[in-house]
């Protein structure tokens, strides 16, 4: 479901990745591993078209993002690609259920039916009581549910998260995990995970260990395909 070939990056002249390879199937829950600095978080970004690799190509449900043009690209992303950040990056201004039908507004859905399939994820997530809150009035767990429930919106080929559960506290951590694979369950959604957290490394399907710009290692930690013990 995505393919990454070869994908090398610079900064100036730092080679921050150092030509990853790398497949990815549909309903997959793989992890990114790696100390700070390893490239991780850079291969995410270009992985989501949020950057442009210097060499290489990614191909995501068998479109070559690469060769997009920035309309194009845009658009792809907004259908085809949802993010979790650590931080959630919600809009404060706006009520939970508004920003999880931001991304389907983008996508010139009509405003009833992507207000129905936003309350729809939100029930799902067991935020239905919590919709019409604001950032400022939501839990740290409620506002990263919230961020999953406008990643989802879309209905994505793939979520990429970036340190998921960092900011949250070890109950929260657990429910977020927990929730990954109840989506898996439910919906068949692929996920790309890039985290320091050991503890939810190590329930994903795979684990793919990065230093210094490159894959050093790939793990498989569980054939089962239903949710780990948490």
């Amino acid at each position: 479901m995505i393919e990454i070939k070869n994908i090398h990056k610079h900064y100036g002249d730092l080679e921050v990745l150092k030509g990853i390879d790398a497949s990815i199937k549909k309903g997959e829950i793989v992890s990114i591993v790696g100390p700070s600095g390893a490239g991780k978080t850079t291969l995410l970004q270009i992985v989501g078209t949020l950057e442009k690799a210097d060499e290489g190509e990614v191909i995501i449900s068998d479109t070559p993002v690469s060769r997009l043009r920035e309309k194009q690209l845009a658009a792809f992303r907004n259908k085809h690609i949802g993010f979790v950040f650590q931080f959630h990056q919600l809009l404060p201004e706006f009520t939970a259920l508004e920003n999880v039908m931001i991304p389907a507004l983008i996508a010139k859905m009509r405003s009833t039916e992507a207000e129905k399939r936003a309350r729809e994820i939100l029930d799902f997530l067991n935020l239905n009581d919590r919709i019409s809150h604001k950032p400022a009035q939501l839990s740290g767990g409620e506002k990263q549910r919230v961020a999953v429930a406008r990643a989802l919106v879309n209905h994505p080929d793939v979520i990429l998260a970036d340190e998921p559960s960092g900011s949250l506290d070890s109950q929260n951590k657990i429910e977020l995990h927990r929730l990954f694979f109840d989506l898996r369950k439910e919906f068949d959604q692929t996920f790309v995970i890039v985290t320091h957290d050991e503890s939810l490394a190590a329930i994903t399907d795979r684990i793919i260990q990065m230093n210094d710009g490159r894959i050093t290692e790939e793990m498989r930690e569980t054939d089962d395909e239903t949710n780990p013990t948490l």
